[in-house]
Parts: structure tokens; sequence; C-alpha cells
């Protein structure tokens, strides 16, 4: 199927989604926002996410982004949901409007140096490991108040809510009680009120859980396969 195929069959997903949602949600606006993961898919693919309606470009890589980004004229939105060293965090302040993965204060602090430099102010994500899976990035949940306090002092970075990624079930059902978890922190740390931050952004679901991550409260989806098909390596 064509990609504007895949991305209205998406939408429409979404929106269903929303629909099902419980009425314990309060996740403020029903509108959620999707981020087209474009990690090894053409310039001329993004394009035509692009025509069809997709504002928001995902990356995991800084290098293949800023070489996209150089080629791509049209406006838009780029966010790094990739995990970002400290030694890679000046070309990602340069590019990025959201950056997903913050797990360390060290990070926040280096984030916060570079942009300071460069007069900007980063929006960031504070990735947490809900599962605690040793093969992926992110801070165990019990650490997401602390950092997410640590991060509302730092005068160049704005926290704007938190990411996970949930492991790969055949049963997406086995993703629920994850998903659910992590509204439940996100609403805590929205809740806290903490100064200086904008806790707005939940994103939770991929192509294969996406579904299921906008019924438990995702406002925030990173679909890659979903829309562009398999990835050419």
């Amino acid at each position: 199927m064509s990609i504007v195929v895949n991305l209205t069959q998406i939408i429409e997903n979404i929106n269903s989604a929303v629909s099902r949602r419980n009425s314990r949600l309060i996740n403020g606006s029903k509108d959620v926002k999707l981020v087209a993961v474009t990690k090894n898919h053409e310039v001329a693919a993004i394009r035509e996410a692009v025509a069809a309606g997709v504002i928001a470009i995902g990356e995991n890589r800084i290098q293949e982004a800023t070489q996209k980004a150089q080629i791509l004229k049209e406006h838009v939105e780029w966010h790094l949901i990739g995990h970002l060293q400290t030694n890679k965090v000046r070309p990602a302040v340069q590019l990025f409007d959201l950056i997903h993965s913050v797990d360390s204060e060290k990070l926040a602090i280096e984030i916060d140096r570079i942009a300071g430099a460069l007069g900007k102010r980063q929006d960031v994500l504070i990735q947490i490991n809900m599962a605690n899976e040793d093969t992926k990035f992110g801070i165990a949940s019990k650490n997401a108040l602390a950092l997410g306090t640590f991060i509302s002092k730092l005068e160049h970075v704005r926290l704007c809510g938190v990411m996970t990624i949930a492991p790969f079930y055949e049963d997406i059902e086995q993703a629920r009680p994850l998903f659910r978890n992590m509204y439940q922190l996100f609403m805590e740390l929205k809740n806290v009120n903490l100064a200086n931050t904008n806790i707005e952004w939940l994103s939770m679901g991929m192509t294969n859980d996406y579904i299921v991550g906008v019924e438990e409260g995702s406002n925030l989806v990173r679909i890659g396969t979903g829309i562009f098909g398999q990835r050419q390596y």
C-alpha cells in the first residue's frame, strides 16, 4: 500500500483508539501527534508523507537526520527518538525541536550547557525504561520525579513530558499494563507542577502497539514501518 493509504488507516486507528479511552484518562487534549519515523527511508518518501499531512519527523541518528534536513526544505518538526550520547549533544540541539531520550542528569547538564551557548531552550522528554529491560536505555520509573525535578532547575532545558518503549509483544495486550502504569507516572509528574516545565507529552506506542498506547493515554506516537513499510538497509 502507498504511504498516503497507510497514513489514512493509521489516523483512523488513532481516532478510534481515542474514542475508546476510559473516562479516567484526563490527558487534556484529545489530539494525538503522529511522529513519522524515517530511519533508513529516502527523502522522497518523507516528502510524500509531509504532503499527506505529517508535520513531525523522528530520527534515531543525528547524522542521518542532519543530511535529510539539508535536503528536505519542507517545514517540519524534528524529533530525536534515539539514544543521545553527551558527545553528540551539540548537533542534536542545533537540529531537533524535541529530544525524546533524556535519561540522566549528566546528559541534561550537557544539553543545558550547549543550548545556552546556542541561545536556545531545548525541549526534552525523559525516557523511562518501564519494563526494566537491560537492552533498552532509560531510567527506572522510580527515578523519574527526581530527574524531572533536576531538569526543572536548568535554565536552557524545558521538560515537556515522558517517553517509553515497550518490549515487542506478539500479543499487544501484554503492553497494556505497562502503558497504564506509564500514564499514571505521567500524571504524577504533571500534577507536581514543577516550575519551568510544560508537561504535555506522553510518548508511547510504535507500529506494533500504538493503538493500545493511545487507548491508555498516549498523545505522541512514533510510527515508521506502519507508514513507510520495512526499512531499506
